[in-house]
């Protein structure tokens, strides 16, 4: 009888499953995705897109075309929740998935829950195909603006900074008039990174005219601003939230085992603590033997064994444990064609670095181009 793989989730290590299911079919099995969008965005290059380095092609990964060419079925919906009795995925529009063995690799969801306001004012970074969306009208609007656009970016960690550095390149190069401000609600920039790195962005955001306000917790979001601590109003025509991760509630509902902040606990095998027919990586997963940041550095290097687990899952193999790296190289872009590499206490940048970063990623997206061998 032919067993059934179910993987919610177009992340960074779903698509390697994928791929590996194509270059090596599993035999008397059905894999079948389910994903809201066709095209899945590669975080590393998203910065390197708004900034206009890359089209839409260099850097989104065709979800259709990866499945039709590993012989795997697309469903395009959203996860809902899941009976983990019956072992059926209930997905939008009323669709039910029945599985064998189940992965999760949905990502995370933005932290907006404790500002007031933040959900009805501005865009998150997540999901990116409508953060995308507001983006374009946004760098339409700043192209034919007669004054300045006040533009608030709400999180002062990695992705907050790229991003703005991102966006004001694009602007200023295609002659639009946009005066950003960063608003972290701790005491540096870039805090998971050292402090040699923090310096040089602090630097370049401040020769770029770029303003940070630091140790500023956003108490609300109104029409037109930000309310801060003293009741401070920060002028914002649009205001992006860069706030970090969250857990979706639907595993936790479910009855997954989650972590205390709802991301799915799974062991070293990447195997559900509470369920052994699920896997789950990428953000949503929470390795309780190595804790890690949420990065897609973390979720492309899970893609292999989560792979050969779900494998061996399905034949009722025994499972290898999966150990991350204990650091890992963060190559942060500069908006222009310029990087920094930070590496533990290592902190080295230039265009060369950008160039190394760039190679690094087509090198990425060449593994998944339909057309070429998987």
């Amino acid at each position: 009888m032919q067993k059934r793989l179910l993987l919610i989730g177009g992340g960074h290590s779903h698509i390697e499953v994928i791929r590996r299911f194509g270059l090596d079919p599993e035999p008397g099995v059905a894999l079948t995705l389910v994903s809201p969008h066709r095209h899945t965005a590669y975080s590393g290059m998203l910065p390197g897109y708004i900034a206009g380095h890359y089209r839409f092609g260099d850097c989104h990964i065709d979800l259709d075309a990866l499945c039709r060419q590993a012989g795997a079925d697309r469903i395009e919906a959203a996860a809902g929740s899941l009976d983990l009795a019956k072992r059926v995925a209930r997905c939008g529009a009323g669709t039910e998935q029945f599985f064998d063995v189940l992965s999760i690799d949905a990502g995370s969801v933005p932290v907006l829950a404790p500002i007031p306001g933040a959900d009805r004012h501005g865009i998150a970074i997540k999901p990116v195909a409508q953060f995308l969306q507001r983006w374009a009208v946004l760098l339409a609007t700043a192209r034919k603006a007669a004054t300045d656009m006040q533009i608030a970016i709400v999180g002062a960690g990695t992705a907050g900074i790229e991003v703005a550095l991102a966006m004001q390149h694009r602007i200023r190069n295609e002659g639009g008039r946009a005066r950003f401000t960063v608003i972290g609600d701790g005491p540096v920039i870039l805090a998971a990174h050292p402090r040699g790195v923090q310096r040089r962005f602090a630097a370049i955001m401040a020769t770029r005219g770029i303003a940070l306000r630091l140790n500023t917790r956003v108490q609300a979001a109104e029409p037109g601003a930000l309310v801060l601590p003293g009741n401070e109003r920060l002028a914002a025509d649009e205001i992006i939230w860069m706030t970090g991760a969250a857990a979706p509630a639907w595993p936790r509902v479910s009855g997954l085992q989650t972590d205390a902040d709802g991301f799915i606990a799974v062991d070293r095998h990447l195997q559900s603590l509470s369920h052994a027919a699920v896997f789950a990586a990428g953000d949503v997963a929470s390795m309780q033997h190595a804790p890690r940041p949420k990065s897609g550095v973390y979720a492309v290097r899970q893609g292999p064994p989560l792979a050969e687990n779900l494998r061996r899952a399905l034949r009722g193999a025994l499972l290898i444990e999966y150990h991350p790296q204990a650091r890992a190289l963060a190559l942060i872009s500069t908006g222009d064609r310029h990087a920094v590499a930070s590496y533990g206490p290592f902190v080295f940048g230039g265009a060369w670095v950008w160039r190394w970063k760039n190679y690094i990623d087509m090198a990425f997206m060449r593994r998944y181009r339909v057309g070429k061998s998987l």
